[in-house]
């Protein structure tokens, strides 16, 4: 059984890894899916100087010189949670664009202080 959402991804096989070293050994490793890209990164971080994860665009979404695989995967988790939320519409009284049930604008906000008093 699931506890809570789970991210949600489709898989073509296009993300790339990256494992560089200072030798020149350098490793490019297709992955099926995000999961399977932090799971290598984790497991080879340690081996190499720098490990880099490329997206489906040919852009790199991670390096291990600037972030922690750990943290990066929290950020990731949580992006693909709040992507796959269903979020309640809403019709801003006051035409607000950023204006959400679970984020309301200033304008709402206080109005709801006020109906609580």
């Amino acid at each position: 059984m699931s506890d809570g959402l789970e991210p949600t991804e489709e898989y073509d096989g296009t993300i790339t890894v990256h494992i560089l070293d200072d030798y020149g050994d350098n490793e490019r490793i297709g992955c099926s899916s995000y999961k399977n890209a932090i799971e290598l990164v984790k497991h080879r971080q340690s081996d190499a100087t720098v490990v880099k994860i490329e997206d489906r665009d040919d852009e790199i979404v991670f390096t291990s010189a600037e972030m922690d695989i750990r943290d990066w995967e929290r950020e990731w988790k949580h992006a693909k949670r709040r992507l796959s939320a269903d979020i309640e519409e809403r019709k801003c009284p006051y035409d607000s664009p950023s204006c959400f049930a679970d984020d309301l604008c200033v304008q709402c906000q206080m109005d709801k202080v006020q109906e609580n008093y």
